[in-house]
């Protein structure tokens, strides 16, 4: 059940504070009922982490709701680039050449499509994303030898760590390569990242409650 007062109180918050971060719903696990109370609750914006469960839940509301914009913001998988390019309107988790090459191949259907590049900012092997030193030469690659429209960084801080620290390392590299957005703050630590003006917070808990894994 998706939790509309909360949602109201983060957006008062926001409105409040003068920030301009735009709440992104993370659904994933979570039915296409909720969803829909999501939808008639004002968000447009979701986040998915898996392709097919983002394809059936959101195929047929993305036709009766145009508006929706939705977010892959888990892991991709190679074999699974071209349907995700059907589905999702921003890509959250680029971090290897692989996957970017992926999605050159389909370079003729990316009109419109906006990437960030996902940065392990605490360096931790059993995490995604690209490690920092990587940045600026990943970065170059993705935008000039393949055309990808990359707007901005996004992270996820280790566990036992300040999330600040992560976030203010994320704003200045971000800065220091000449990106305007960032993708920052989920339920936990969603507080912390309005200190450095995210672009988009991933909220799923906080929103829908505890994920229901039994549902795909």
């Amino acid at each position: 059940m998706f939790n509309y007062k909360k949602f109201q109180e983060i957006q008062d918050l926001l409105k409040k504070n003068h920030k301009k971060s735009q709440i992104i719903a993370i659904s994933k696990n979570h039915s296409q009922q909720s969803v829909i109370e999501a939808i008639k609750s004002g968000v447009h914006i979701f986040g998915e982490n898996r392709v097919l469960e983002a394809k059936d839940k959101f195929t047929e509301l993305k036709k009766i709701h145009p508006s929706i914009e939705l977010h892959l913001t888990g892991p991709l998988q190679s074999n699974k680039v071209k349907l995700a390019i059907s589905i999702f309107d921003v890509f959250q988790t680029l971090d290897r050449e692989k996957i970017v090459k992926e999605f050159f191949k389909y370079k003729e259907k990316l009109t419109g499509k906006r990437f960030f590049i996902q940065v392990n900012t605490g360096e931790e092997d059993s995490k995604s994303g690209i490690y920092s030193k990587y940045l600026k030469e990943f970065l170059n690659f993705c935008q000039k030898d393949m055309s990808l429209n990359i707007i901005g960084l996004m992270c996820i801080p280790p566990i036992n760590e300040n999330p600040k620290l992560h976030f203010k390392k994320l704003q200045f590299l971000a800065k220091e390569n000449n990106l305007n957005e960032l993708s920052i703050g989920m339920s936990g630590d969603y507080l912390d990242a309005l200190e450095f003006n995210p672009s988009y917070m991933r909220l799923g808990t906080i929103l829908f409650g505890e994920r229901n894994w039994d549902k795909k």
